[in-house]
């Protein structure tokens, strides 16, 4: 059941839910993003390899991921602004103990703590949307949080290049104590509640414990999640070795990095942008097949590519923006499908799944990365197996018969 705000509220809350999330969503790609052109230096100041700073990565992703188990079943039970009110407030904390961190040991704890946090708004701003939208209004508005949460990947790494060249690397966890707790001050003030008393669940252990088994015992919920999972981790792998692409293999600086991300997250808000548009022309089902055609047609191009060539601009980049754009584009349609499955434990759902696609990053910045990030035909073939292991996934949940409640939403 639907939970619409009261009709004199709807107008206000729209705006605000949509500047508000929209600020939650640029926080995971603000973490990881901004600090990557200071990789050198912070190698320099600690005296640790490439291959050690990507633990600086690992840890951000690993608590990462673990959290978003439980920030949407929290919410479920205590609702929504309490949660990101107090993992915002935790993040601060994190981003000060970056920036003041006197060894890497050090390092990598703050940053598993801002890991902790960072996923709260993302995932309990997915159950926020379906809270108070329905049918092709959600996806309109998922598509257009999804359009402004392209804009941070494309903006961090320029800022953080611009951070690192005027004041070095501490001045990059700087910045995201000041972002993080400006968005914890608007928040406190205009960030209102959508899950009413009356629909919050019980945080008991037995009653928990059978909504995850639930959840995790659904089939198609795993091919949905694992779907969503592995098109992103396609993409995710271009973002995690972006230190490799910009330095080793294309010879830029560490102000280049917009000639990766700019490219990247202009596709993310194409695709974004054309699954609003599409929405209520196209059946979801559609707009998938189209979705997977500009995945595989990219991936296609960028495996023909460095098989006769070596990585070089604009080539190396011009697919990973055709890959953005078709994973924009399915990726609204692939989560409201994940949320309806369990209207009573939207949280709980949002949960999961971006569980399962944080798990799948951290494992491709920590075991994937570091093996194939120094070549460009290596990083496109993994890519394109990954995207194909989605694909599948999206096509099993395909010949499954409808579930009830996307049929009667």
């Amino acid at each position: 059941m639907q939970n619409p705000l009261p009709e004199r509220q709807a107008d206000r809350t729209v705006l605000l839910l949509a500047a508000t999330l929209a600020g939650l969503s640029m926080l995971g790609p603000f973490s990881i993003d901004t600090y990557m052109p200071s990789f050198p230096e912070i190698g320099q100041t600690f005296d640790v390899t490439p291959q050690q700073m990507q633990l600086t990565l690992s840890a951000y992703l690993g608590t990462f991921s673990v959290m978003t188990l439980f920030h949407g079943a929290i919410s479920d039970s205590f609702g929504r602004r309490s949660v990101i009110l107090v993992n915002l407030a935790v993040f601060v904390a994190g981003s000060i103990g970056c920036a003041l961190a006197q060894d890497f040991g050090q390092l990598l704890f703050f940053r598993a703590l801002q890991g902790l946090a960072g996923g709260a708004g993302m995932v309990v701003g997915r159950a926020m949307i379906r809270d108070t939208f329905a049918g092709h209004e959600a996806q309109r508005m998922m598509s257009m949080v999804t359009m402004i949460f392209g804009v941070a990947p494309a903006i961090a790494p320029v800022i953080g290049g611009w951070l690192q060249a005027g004041f070095g690397w501490r001045s990059v966890f700087v910045f995201l104590t000041l972002f993080s707790a400006a968005l914890l001050a608007g928040c406190y003030r205009r960030l209102p509640e959508t899950l009413p008393r009356s629909a919050r669940q019980s945080f008991a252990p037995r009653a928990l414990t059978a909504n995850y088994l639930k959840v995790f015992g659904s089939l198609r919920f795993g091919l949905l999640s694992t779907a969503i999972a592995f098109n992103f981790a396609g993409f995710f792998l271009y973002i995690s070795s972006a230190p490799a692409i910009i330095y080793r293999l294309l010879h830029l600086n560490e102000n280049q990095f917009g000639w990766l991300f700019i490219p990247a997250t202009s596709g993310v808000i194409v695709g974004a942008f054309l699954s609003g548009r599409l929405a209520g022309k196209l059946t979801p089902r559609r707009t998938l097949r189209v979705a997977y055609a500009i995945m595989f047609a990219a991936a296609a191009l960028s495996l023909g590519y460095h098989l006769w060539f070596p990585p070089a601009l604009p080539w190396t980049v011009l697919p990973v923006m055709m890959y953005t754009i078709g994973m924009s584009l399915a990726m609204p349609n692939l989560t409201l499908f994940v949320l309806d499955l369990f209207p009573r434990n939207r949280g709980l759902a949002a949960s999961l799944q971006g569980f399962q696609q944080s798990l799948f990053a951290a494992l491709i910045a920590g075991a994937v990365s570091p093996f194939v990030a120094g070549s460009g035909l290596s990083l496109a073939a993994t890519s394109a197996v990954l995207l194909a292991a989605g694909a599948a996934c999206a096509f099993i949940y395909s010949r499954l018969p409808r579930p009830h409640e996307q049929r009667n939403p």
